[in-house]
């Protein structure tokens, strides 16, 4: 208050006055350019507004294209795997039925040999039964036999049959 006491009536109106002056010239004048100023500067900082939102959703769109590749290798991966693991199961078990059927091949072939041998066995045994029988048949023939020498006979043929056995 001390100051409106300092000031006198015509110098309070003048002060209005050149106040009122001074603002319609800055408004004629600089008005235009102040609010244009400020008009760009809003349009500036509302652009990159936009330009973040922009920016922000392909952020968005790129980490769940991301996303879905992840997923998708992820799921291929899985399926690979998947595919390695039956692959080695059907390896598996053509190398178990590979197996098998060699194992049947050797059991046939020793099958195969052991009757084979068998055979070679028998017919030996029936050629020595045979040369025996001869020698029986020839050693009788030029003897007169009694039945001691009967006895003795059959027991010398049974001994060369169980000597036959051993070989």
């Amino acid at each position: 208050m001390e100051l409106l006491k300092l000031l006198t009536t015509n110098e309070i109106v003048a002060q209005v006055i050149n106040f009122l002056i001074l603002f319609f010239l800055l408004r004629i004048f600089f008005w235009k350019h102040i609010l244009k100023i400020l008009d760009d500067r809003r349009d500036r900082i509302s652009n990159e507004f936009q330009t973040i939102e922009q920016t922000k959703k392909t952020v968005e769109a790129l980490k769940t294209d991301y996303e879905k590749k992840m997923r998708a290798i992820e799921d291929t991966a899985k399926a690979k795997m998947h595919e390695a693991v039956l692959e080695g199961g059907k390896i598996v078990s053509e190398i178990k039925k590979e197996a098998y059927r060699d194992a049947e091949n050797i059991i046939k072939a020793a099958k195969a040999d052991i009757h084979y041998e068998l055979g070679k066995a028998k017919n030996e045994l029936k050629d020595k039964i045979v040369e025996l029988t001869l020698k029986a048949t020839e050693s009788v023939i030029r003897e007169k036999l009694t039945p001691g020498d009967d006895k003795k006979l059959v027991n010398e043929f049974l001994e060369q049959l169980d000597n036959l056995d051993e070989k």
